[in-house]
């Protein structure tokens, strides 16, 4: 089981460093790689079909900015469950994440904005294969709870 990160440019090494990091804490496998469907869509068709078609469950990540054409391409390309989380942007007043939303028919990756509900959803669909998987999201998400009781707390007693 593992999650292929595809990025746009290593410029958004950044934003996938944020998902890896996600990731490694819930013991997910990824592999990050670089393609622009736009410069070069022969080889992301490649990458594609070279990870869609393993015996292996795989999840997609796509990071790519402005047209996002990297989601849409990856998507209708491939069987597996694809996630576009775009980096954010002040370009077009943050516009841009329209080309995210909106696809054709037949295309429908699903949209995480933040790079760690990226790894997370990432994960839950992993999950349904393996059970494990599920425990360490449920502790994730026990953690992330009992970090905003603690700060209530704090603010409660002073």
């Amino acid at each position: 089981m593992k999650v292929v990160i595809l990025s746009g440019s290593p410029r958004d090494a950044e934003w996938v460093e944020k998902i890896v990091s996600v990731l490694d804490q819930l013991n997910v496998t990824s592999i990050w790689r670089v393609g622009s469907a736009h410069r070069v869509p022969e080889h992301v068709l490649e990458l594609l079909a070279s990870y869609d078609s393993d015996d292996e469950t795989t999840v997609f990540i796509t990071v790519a900015g402005m047209s996002d054409a990297l989601s849409g391409l990856t998507d209708a390309n491939v069987v597996s469950p694809v996630i576009a989380c775009p980096p954010a942007s002040d370009s077009f007043a943050g516009l841009d994440v329209l080309s995210s939303l909106r696809t054709p028919p037949g295309v429908a990756p699903i949209v995480a904005l933040n790079p760690a509900n990226a790894a997370i959803a990432a994960a839950k669909i992993l999950a349904l294969s393996d059970p494990e998987i599920g425990k360490r999201v449920a502790e994730y998400q026990q953690a992330a709870a009992k970090r905003v009781l603690d700060a209530d707390e704090k603010l409660v007693t002073g």
